[in-house]
């Protein structure tokens, strides 16, 4: 199989280098032309074959069997129906889109041209995730009736990716709940096995805003009094970590020397507390399921490390998961207080590669599909709206004080793209 990359940024090269070991990458299409090199070097695509915009990739109509489409997430629409009109299958980061019409869109399309769209929701591919739903189905604990799921962002990944990296703003990429958390409205929804009935959600910018800036602090970390007491001064952020996420994301240059020089110009030496920022630091949403399942998610930057934590209450016991400690607790209710406690703890098997193994398996399913003709992924299209559909509703509860309803929702979606 032959294979082009459209986004040279991190997970795109995460993607394309567990492809590249089976399958053949043929081109490149990046602006930035640092990592646009990068990615030819590292593939060791012809210098025809490296492309600035996707319009003159395009041009040459359909030059391999699929596409990994790993740009900006208001870009992905235009990309992906282009994509498809041309024949090629497509691995495509997520979100599908900001908007909820262009997810519709990018479904019916893919649908009508029979192509396979696989979103890359590698929460499904864990072992840790797989385990709670083999559990959940298994029905040994009887059926769910509530959950408790958090996902703790960490402080440090907020600051980064969130309040000074391309997601700080939903104008420019999408709401935090729709870009970090559509992950967690596709694992809710997969454990369940449901749609969603109704979504209320409540948060904010709390934290990351000017009013608390420390004293004396300036615009730029290199030139601040204050930064010797700041957590988040980007020299303690990222000289320490060079050749890592995150210093490998801020320079292609992983020297001292050329992370300092990136500080000096580029948003990851701002100050966190006066950027243009606008995302939630801090979500809660609540789901009622269509099956009846109850669930609360919880999104929060002020946590000390990157990591979910989920709680599910069933009719005869309940389940407790911790995907950084990778650990599962299933304890079955007692009669009284005086019982010992009855429980089995879990240590789903490791996998390597990011998200504790999702991106490995992911790349799996991915590869696998394109040379099966009877298509069935866990991240299809079909399968992935569903929780953009979730995220859309929970930023719309949070802005408008509402609870929607998702019937409504998706049937008022559905006749504005087809009016």
């Amino acid at each position: 199989m032959k294979l082009a990359l459209i986004g040279a940024g991190q997970r795109g090269m995460i993607y394309s280098k567990h492809a590249n070991q089976s399958e053949e990458i043929v081109a490149v299409v990046e602006p930035n032309d640092d990592r646009r090199k990068v990615a030819a070097d590292e593939f060791q695509i012809p210098a025809e074959r490296q492309f600035k915009s996707v319009d003159a990739f395009y041009r040459l109509g359909k030059i391999c069997d699929a596409l990994i489409i790993s740009s900006m997430d208001r870009d992905h629409y235009k990309q992906t129906m282009q994509a498809l009109d041309l024949g090629y299958d497509i691995l495509l980061e997520k979100p599908i889109s900001p908007s909820p019409e262009e997810c519709l869109k990018i479904q019916r399309k893919a649908n009508e041209k029979g192509r396979k769209v696989i979103v890359c929701h590698v929460l499904r591919y864990t072992n840790f995730f797989a385990e709670l739903k083999k559990i959940i189905d298994s029905q040994e604990l009887g059926k769910i009736i509530t959950i408790q799921h958090n996902e703790n962002v960490g402080n440090f990944h907020m600051a980064h990716s969130f309040v000074r990296g391309n997601w700080r703003r939903s104008d420019l990429a999408s709401p935090i709940i729709m870009q970090k958390s559509c992950h967690d409205m596709d694992i809710l929804s997969w454990l369940v096995d449901s749609g969603a009935k109704r979504i209320s959600s409540y948060g904010n910018l709390t934290y990351f805003k000017e009013e608390n800036a420390p004293a004396d602090s300036s615009e730029r970390c290199l030139d601040c009094k204050a930064a010797a007491d700041c957590r988040f001064d980007a020299r303690k952020t990222y000289l320490p970590v060079r050749g890592q996420w995150p210093a490998s994301v801020i320079s292609v240059d992983q020297s001292a020397e050329g992370l300092l020089q990136a500080l000096q110009t580029s948003p990851y030496g701002r100050c966190v507390y006066r950027m243009d920022n606008d995302v939630c630091d801090h979500q809660v949403t609540v789901i009622e399921f269509k099956n009846g399942v109850t669930a609360t998610f919880n999104l929060s930057a002020f946590t000390n490390k990157m990591y979910r934590t989920i709680k599910i209450m069933c009719e005869h016991g309940e389940i407790r998961g911790d995907d950084h400690l990778n650990i599962i607790e299933v304890t079955r209710f007692n009669s009284n207080m005086a019982e010992p406690i009855q429980q089995t703890v879990i240590r789903p098997a490791t996998m390597s590669g990011g998200h504790n193994g999702g991106d490995t398996g992911l790349m799996i399913d991915f590869l696998g599909n394109l040379g099966d003709a009877d298509f069935s992924s866990r991240s299809s299209i079909d399968m992935s709206v569903e929780s953009h559909m979730m995220a859309y509703a929970a930023e719309e509860a949070r802005l408008t004080g509402t609870v929607i309803d998702l019937d409504q929702l998706k049937e008022k979606l559905l006749h504005s793209i087809t009016a």
